[in-house]
């Protein structure tokens, strides 16, 4: 196996590096005042991700409330535009502070406030294209396949880090993948800037070990075995600080990894919660007394009593509250840029919000009324049985085709999903990664409808 460089970095990252514009296989570095100011590097990555195929399959998938018919309700596409916004502005209010404490970003590099906001909204937008169908379920469904499924027997056949790439199969992981794997015709996947990469990468590690520090850049993995080397690369491009122990690859995170994740915080805290009200899984009187400690400061109460429908009182109190935690997660980042350049900032902005209880009683309030409801647990089943399923006869279909043992019902199977193409000689990891990769890519309705004509009830 190639052995991987990580290279040591001694003191605090610096924005020059992390700023990078460098794409896959570029051999001349690209520079920010050399930009096309009418449309920036920053600004191309946001459009790869919303033209590709990956992202659009986000408008059938999970985000809250699986497989809802009711049009207000949140798909996976929706909750990324969202985020996407939020992280935009977040990136931007950031942008204009970190300028005027480093002039020379802008005097001499040309960076522009607008940068960091669409380095953010960028990461921010590709943020949950990784996540397989069913939302969260759908990780657990391929993960307990190789822990304790048909999947364990491959155990033998895989090293311990590649075993739990698959037994803790992240969306995060699949994500970086889905943005950076080459095949034909896309050398370097979406090939994405650096910058971007790195704020999408929440987790900077590989799966083992499994959480070693309190530090909330280890409370999951980021990365495959199968793109190990590409991240390297990235992260000593960043100038990103090597942490963890010799044999095991991990970084430090890219502070704008930090907003990416506030924005994602404040919408699903925020946006689920108004969820749930649309849906009468919540009552509406938990709208005001839940959400009147984040917008005290700025509500009007005389609109506020004007609104006439619950849709349109729980929509103003939303954007107030989106707007407060804006701003407070903004405080939050600049009062503590000098931790996050240092790698000593080890928890999420909003961890440190004075709003912090207020955001935590929402939290609470929606998993035990809309998380927890009967029909995101029974579609949760569904989705468990949907994946366990197609993991099934998609892995030995292939594993059999491998070791000339297929059946005729094997290669029907393979016939079915050309889109699976997995070379012959590739490792066994590989080939279930593949067959992971291929069922995270389907959308929801997809993959129950390849589950029906498994099952001889789709005709």
């Amino acid at each position: 196996m190639k052995r991987v460089s990580c290279n040591s970095k001694i003191g605090a990252m610096n924005w020059e590096q992390l700023l990078s514009l460098k794409r896959f296989g570029d051999t001349n570095k690209r520079l920010r005042k050399e930009q096309d100011e009418t449309r920036l590097g920053f600004e191309v990555d946001y459009d790869r991700i919303i033209f590709s195929s990956e992202f659009r399959s986000l408008q059938d998938k999970t985000q809250v409330i699986p497989l809802s018919q009711t049009d207000f309700v949140h798909t996976r596409l929706t909750h990324s535009l969202e985020v996407s916004v939020v992280g935009r502005t977040l990136g931007r209010k950031v942008g204009a502070k970190l300028l005027e404490k480093y002039p020379h970003l802008q005097t001499i590099h040309g960076y522009q406030a607008n940068d960091f906001g669409a380095i953010v909204a960028a990461a921010a937008l590709a943020h949950d294209i990784g996540n397989p169908p069913f939302g969260h379920s759908g990780e657990k469904a391929i993960g307990e396949f190789f822990k304790s499924g048909n999947g364990e027997k491959f155990k033998s056949q895989l090293t311990d880090k590649e075993y739990q790439d698959l037994c803790d199969f992240e969306g995060n992981a699949n994500g970086f993948k889905i943005a950076t794997e080459s095949r034909v015709g896309r050398e370097g996947g979406l090939r994405l800037s650096y910058a971007t990469l790195g704020a999408f990468m929440k987790y900077p590690k590989e799966s083992l070990p499994k959480k070693p520090s309190n530090h909330i850049a280890d409370k999951k993995y980021g990365f495959f075995q199968s793109e190990k080397e590409l991240f390297v690369d990235i992260a000593n491009e960043l100038g990103l600080i090597t942490r963890g122990l010799k044999n095991d690859i991990s970084f430090s995170r890219h502070p704008l990894a930090f907003l990416v994740e506030a924005a994602d915080d404040i919408c699903y805290t925020i946006i689920d919660f108004e969820d749930g009200i649309n849906l009468g899984l919540i009552q509406e009187e938990y709208a005001l007394e839940y959400l009147i400690n984040l917008v005290r400061d700025s509500i009007n109460s005389n609109k506020y009593n004007q609104l006439s429908t619950t849709k349109d009182r729980v929509s103003y109190l939303r954007a107030l509250a989106i707007n407060t935690l804006i701003n407070e997660a903004v405080e939050v980042f600049l009062n503590h840029e000098e931790m996050i350049l240092n790698d000593t900032f080890n928890i999420g902005l909003l961890d440190k919000s004075k709003y912090e209880a207020q955001i935590n009683d929402i939290i609470k309030l929606s998993i035990n009324n809309l998380y927890q409801s009967k029909e995101v647990i029974d579609k949760e089943i569904v989705g468990f049985q949907v994946i366990s399923t197609l993991l099934e006869k998609y892995t030995s279909a292939i594993i059999n085709n491998s070791n000339s043992t297929a059946s005729n019902y094997d290669r029907l199977i393979l016939k079915s999903i050309p889109e699976l193409n997995i070379d012959e000689t590739n490792s066994t990891y590989s080939k279930l990664l593949g067959v992971c990769y291929y069922v995270s890519l389907l959308s929801d309705s997809s993959a129950i409808l390849k589950f029906k004509m498994i099952n001889g009830t789709a005709l």
